[in-house]
C-alpha cells in the first residue's frame, strides 16, 4: 500500500473556453489550492464524423483541445510549483528530435516541472495528416524514446537505428531534468511490458480501481522485475472522473486507488455538466478538501 499520493487535476480543455484570462486563473487556482500537478490531454485534429458513418472515436472536430507544449509554456510563465504534465502526447505521430527540443525548452522554462506522458494514440486522421505511419507506430515508439533519453542526457549524439539517424548533433539548452521523465499511456499487453521494462510510470485510462486494474498494475511489476527493475520505482497515474458520482464518492475513489498502488490520482471534471470555469474551480476545491480529510484520518 502507498501511504501517500500526489494529486492533480485534468485541464478541462473541450469546455475551457478560449479566453486566456479564464485559462490563466484555472491554472493559478490549481496551484494555489496545492494540487501537485496540471495533466493536459493531446489531439492535433479533429475528424469531422458526419462524413465518416463508422465513426467510432472518443472526440471528433467540434471538440477542442490545445497543443500541450504551447499550452504549458503558456502556464508556466505564472504558476512556479505545479507539475506540467502530457496525459498523453501522441509521439509516434511527430517529429523524435523535435520533441526532444520542445519538451526541453518547455523544461528549462518550468524550471524541471515536465513530465511527459507518451502514447500511440488511436486515431489514424491525425496520422494521414502528419505524414506519419500508423501501423508501425507501437514498435517506432520504442526507438523514439531512446532518442529522446539520449537528447536530453548528451550535447551531442551519433544515432543510426531504424527509422532515426542523427549525426554528431544535439539540442541546446539541455532540459533541466536529465532526463525528462517518461511515462506512458495505454493498456495493451504490449505497452504494459513497455512501461515495466522502460518507463517512469504508468498514466491510465481507467477510473474504477477494481480486479481489471488491479490485473494490469500487477501485470506491470511482473516485466518490471523481469527486466530487474523495481516495481516501486515505477508510478501509477490514474483518474476520477466528476460526472461518475458526488463528491464524496470521489475521495473515497482516490483514496482506494492509493490503497491500490497508484502514486498519482487526478480529478476530471469534464462532461459533469459545469457551464463555466468558475464552476470546475469550485468542483476541483470542493475535491481537494475531501480528499485531504480523507488522507489525514
Amino acid at each position: 500500500m502507498t501511504t501517500s499520493v500526489k494529486l492533480g487535476v485534468v485541464f478541462p480543455q473541450t469546455e475551457i473556453g478560449t479566453d486566456p484570462s479564464e485559462i490563466r486563473a484555472y491554472a493559478e487556482a490549481t496551484e494555489k489550492c496545492g494540487f501537485d500537478y496540471l495533466l493536459a490531454f493531446d489531439h492535433i485534429l479533429g475528424a469531422n464524423k458526419e462524413s465518416r458513418p463508422n465513426w467510432k472515436g472518443y472526440y471528433n472536430h467540434v471538440d477542442s483541445f490545445y497543443e500541450p507544449f504551447v499550452l504549458f509554456g503558456h502556464l508556466a510563465a505564472f504558476t512556479s510549483k505545479i507539475q506540467l504534465v502530457t496525459g498523453v502526447v501522441i509521439l509516434p505521430q511527430r517529429q523524435t528530435a523535435l520533441v526532444a527540443k520542445q519538451a526541453a525548452t518547455l523544461d528549462v522554462l518550468s524550471c524541471g516541472r515536465l513530465r511527459l506522458g507518451i502514447g500511440i494514440g488511436w486515431n489514424d486522421v491525425e496520422y494521414e495528416a502528419l505524414g506519419e505511419d500508423f501501423h508501425n507506430r507501437g514498435i517506432r515508439s520504442e526507438e523514439q524514446i531512446e532518442v529522446l533519453r539520449s537528447l536530453w542526457t548528451n550535447e551531442l549524439i551519433t544515432y543510426d537505428g531504424r527509422w532515426h539517424k542523427i549525426t554528431d548533433a544535439g539540442i541546446n539548452p539541455l532540459p533541466v531534468q536529465r532526463p525528462i521523465p517518461i511515462w506512458l499511456g495505454g493498456r495493451a499487453e504490449r505497452v504494459l511490458r513497455r512501461i515495466g521494462e522502460t518507463a517512469d510510470g504508468w498514466i491510465s485510462t481507467l477510473t474504477v480501481p477494481n480486479r481489471e486494474s488491479r490485473g494490469m498494475v500487477d501485470r506491470i511489476h511482473k516485466y518490471a522485475r523481469e527486466a530487474g527493475r523495481n516495481p516501486s520505482s515505477i508510478g501509477i497515474d490514474t483518474w476520477v472522473s466528476a460526472k461518475d458520482g458526488q463528491v464524496g464518492e470521489l475521495a473515497d475513489r482516490a483514496v482506494a486507488w492509493r490503497d491500490f498502488g497508484a502514486t498519482h490520482v487526478a480529478i476530471s471534471t469534464m462532461g459533469a455538466g459545469y457551464a463555466s470555469v468558475l464552476e470546475h474551480i469550485k468542483a476541483i476545491e470542493m475535491f481537494k478538501r475531501e480528499v485531504d480529510s480523507r488522507l489525514e484520518r
